[in-house]
């Protein structure tokens, strides 16, 4: 379409109207509740995670810091929800505290040692049904070579197809509480609090 003299007002206007129809166009028609989401097995959508902690500093703030490589397996069936698996990973050495000094002393042994232990693992051992869309994921996590129950506070946000994913897709959101001197790293306990929430948003793609 070429737009000349007067006419370029009209062409912006319906070129305007178009792209503002794609957020409609792209938007999943999503179902809530867990019993009505489709059983599979699901990949972690990586694009679309989010894995952040927070812990208290000087009894005077929260400090918020984030992780920027994890993966995740859930095999989940809506019929049998106590039955749901996850495993998840997170690269220690991805630690994102927007200042590259602090991350490096974070990765030191003083802290997560990166070095020997570049992994944290997760993995349910239990799944307990809470409410029509959330459920308890208890677990072991292992963390600097320790392993620990944890549990997880799961709530499936919803499902549906997604164009941009190519798929059907659950929206997953998680919170836990852990006590990192239980896991070996207790330097500064209690200037750097004892203990770290842990937050997930994620997507997880149907295989």
């Amino acid at each position: 379409m070429l737009c000349l003299g007067g006419a370029s007002f009209f062409c912006w206007l319906l070129l305007s109207s178009l792209l503002s129809g794609c957020g409609y166009l792209i938007q999943p028609r999503v179902t809530t509740g867990m019993v009505n989401l489709e059983k599979g097995s699901y990949q972690l959508d990586v694009s679309h995670t989010s894995v952040l902690f927070k812990v208290g500093h000087m009894n005077l703030s929260t400090f918020v810091g984030r992780f920027n490589q994890s993966d995740a397996q859930l095999e989940f069936d809506p019929e049998h929800i106590a039955a749901a698996k996850l495993k998840a990973w997170v690269d220690i050495n991805s630690i994102d505290v927007n200042n590259a000094e602090l991350e490096a002393q974070l990765r030191d042994s003083s802290w997560f040692d990166a070095t020997r232990y570049p992994q944290a693992l997760f993995t349910t051992t239990r799944v307990q049904v809470i409410d029509a869309n959330s459920a308890d994921f208890t677990g072991e996590l292992t963390l600097r070579g320790i392993t620990q129950p944890v549990v997880l506070h799961v709530t499936f946000n919803g499902g549906g197809y997604s164009l941009l994913s190519g798929g059907y897709v659950l929206g997953f959101n998680a919170r836990a509480r852990i006590q990192r001197s239980r896991f070996g790293m207790n330097y500064l306990v209690p200037a750097v609090g004892d203990w770290v929430d842990i937050e997930i948003y994620a997507e997880f793609k149907q295989q």
